[in-house]
């Protein structure tokens, strides 16, 4: 830790100071992403999926600098999510779970924002299909599973007590069986339909295998699995260990360059900063699992993932783009849609990410 220390420090620094920037840019709006030109923001109204990654970073921020009025701007952009408590979509873990679980445990609002959304989430599981359904809040056929619809909810079903704990086993278990098995015997993919008329899955083609943010969402559920599995059956702990060491070598967490094409395989695309965000947390997340073979290497490549985002695609003071950003992340490059940007998610995880390594954050609460 001594080595990582100032680099790291610095870098959240700067990071915590774009985010001031940013709400003063943003105001009553949820940034998305911002340009690599101007590092102006695109946002939206209500928060869309993403909107639990701007009120984490700004619980953040409020640990910060220990400020009331930081903390009174994160309780109120989080209190502006209460609307996606209810609404049918399974990303509402990335935006209950990342939007309260930073806030202070004497926080009131936070915690009965998360017991609400925990509660509606659960009625939302369909012991059926054994999951939650992607749903239709964002537009699209309900009955989907997908990759991004297993992390932030796997805590926060669990924290819905027991029915919740075996609730979040059977969701995370579901989507390991489409996204890593193949389903009914189909190709492993991130994305699966449910036929209505059939009832069986089949593969969505968008988003298609080889789409590294998936791999690196998956790998993040996973490892929120583990780190609640004890005694608790439903969860089947070898199971998940095994597919740790899976995704480990077929995503090559472990090896490859620290920073993934958005697209596997796709050396001539865009990178994508914020799959390898997300994966730093997720490995450092295993990282501590008590007597997991897979311990060290996970440490060290996650700070290397870290060390390489913040070398080589942070911006600093005095050029002409704002300092903190982290760019070369892709929205979604099959569309062209902010290809080589900053994301307000990859701010996000970069932060958590850092703040962990420094022992600012405990990952297992996150």
């Amino acid at each position: 830790m001594t080595g990582t220390k100032g680099w790291a420090e610095e870098a959240l620094g700067l990071l915590l100071r774009r985010v001031a920037e940013t709400a003063g840019q943003v105001g009553a709006r949820f940034p998305l992403y911002a340009d690599a030109a101007e590092g102006r923001w695109t946002t939206t109204g209500r928060g869309s999926w993403t909107g639990g990654f701007w009120a984490g970073l700004l619980w953040l921020r409020a640990r910060h600098t220990g400020r009331v009025r930081d903390r009174s701007a994160a309780a109120a952009v989080t209190a502006r999510l209460a609307p996606w408590a209810e609404a049918d979509t399974a990303t509402r873990g990335l935006i209950l779970w990342y939007g309260t679980a930073l806030a202070p445990e004497d926080d009131p609002a936070a915690a009965a924002l998360r017991e609400r959304a925990a509660k509606a989430v659960l009625g939302a599981h369909d012991p059926t299909l054994g999951l939650v359904p992607w749903g239709a809040a964002l537009g699209g056929p309900r009955l989907r599973a997908r990759a991004d619809g297993v992390p932030g909810l796997v805590p926060l079903l669990a924290s819905a007590g027991s029915a919740g704990r075996v609730a979040a086993a059977e969701h995370l278990h579901r989507h390991l069986d489409l996204c890593v098995d193949g389903g009914d015997g189909g190709r492993p993919g991130p994305a699966w339909r449910r036929d209505t008329t059939g009832g069986c899955w089949t593969a969505d083609p968008d988003p298609g295998p080889g789409w590294t943010r998936g791999e690196s969402w998956l790998l993040l559920a996973v490892a929120d699995g583990l780190l609640r599995a004890d005694r608790d059956t439903a969860w089947r702990t070898d199971r998940l260990a095994s597919t740790v060491e899976l995704l480990l070598a077929q995503g090559e967490f472990l090896a490859g360059p620290l920073v993934p094409p958005a697209e596997a395989g796709e050396s001539e695309g865009p990178l994508d900063t914020s799959a390898a965000a997300i994966a730093a947390v997720a490995l450092l997340k295993l990282a501590g699992i008590p007597g997991a073979a897979w311990a060290t290497a996970c440490a060290d490549r996650a700070e290397a993932v870290l060390h390489r985002l913040v070398d080589a695609h942070v911006t600093r003071p005095g050029g002409r783009l704002p300092g903190g950003m982290l760019l070369d992340g892709c929205y979604d490059a099959k569309t062209g849609t902010a290809v080589r940007h900053e994301l307000v998610w990859g701010d996000f995880f970069l932060a958590l990410g850092l703040a962990a390594l420094l022992g600012r954050v405990d990952l297992t609460r996150v």
